[in-house]
């Protein structure tokens, strides 16, 4: 048998399979199955900043929600990040409360930089559109005229990982840097494990998108690693719990 593991972020899905090792197999099996095992495991983890971002972009936002750069004019240029997070946080009070006078949800995921831009501060996030969003946002914020508002696209080019990217380009790519936050409205990838026979081959269903796939067989054992955009919503495996025996 083979292990299969899915993380499924809206549209967004990652798959991979690999080996397993049992004890009645011969240790040079069983080591061979555990580094294919190791390095499919470090495929499918998402090790950086803007990994995580990606996967967290996809279960939240469709094409048509929005992108938004907001930035701080000379009149009320924060002194430190500290200030700038405190104006940031007022705003999207703001904007929650327009929202729900709507009865619409606010989901927001934001990154606050200085690097770029002549180092001033400014603000990169997406968020849930509602189809009357540009004049509730300049109402919210009250900081400078600079807001730079397009609709989030999801192809071969332009994607959720080159958003995440370009939020995380300031953060230094480092395992456990995290240089972007969400609101407790975010919903959050779902991942699954579970074993599948041993020829059982990674498929995207058809009309997706493949954006990597890769493939690394030994003559013990190997791993399969895909990762795709889905037209349609992809159902996780889902095992059914064992009854319970009667005593």
């Amino acid at each position: 048998m083979l292990t299969k593991k899915i993380s499924v972020a809206g549209p967004l899905v990652r798959e991979c399979i690999c080996s397993r090792a049992t004890s009645r197999e011969p240790a040079t099996v069983r080591q061979a199955k555990r580094k294919t095992s190791s390095e499919a495991q470090q495929r499918m983890n998402a090790k950086y900043s803007w990994e995580k971002l990606e996967m967290m972009l996809a279960a939240n936002f469709v094409p048509g929600d929005l992108v938004v750069t907001l930035t701080f004019d000379d009149d009320h240029l924060p002194p430190d990040r500290k200030t700038a997070a405190a104006r940031l946080k007022k705003f999207r009070a703001e904007l929650a409360k327009l929202r729900s006078r709507k009865d619409a949800e606010l989901r927001m995921i934001w990154t606050l930089e200085n690097k770029s831009d002549a180092g001033r501060w400014h603000v990169h996030l997406a968020m849930n559109s509602t189809g009357e969003d540009y004049e509730d946002i300049r109402a919210c914020w009250p900081y400078g005229p600079d807001a730079e508002i397009t609709r989030l696209q999801v192809n071969k080019k332009k994607n959720y990982e080159t958003l995440a990217r370009y939020m995380c380009k300031e953060a230094r790519e480092r395992a456990g840097l995290r240089s972007w936050s969400y609101t407790r409205s975010c919903r959050h990838p779902e991942t699954e494990t579970f074993t599948v026979p041993d020829d059982t081959r990674l498929t995207a269903p058809e009309g997706s998108t493949v954006i990597v796939e890769e493939s690394v067989r030994t003559a013990y054992a190997e791993f399969q690693y895909m990762k795709y955009l889905a037209t349609a919503p992809v159902q996780l495996h889902r095992q059914r719990p064992r009854a319970k025996r009667n005593r």
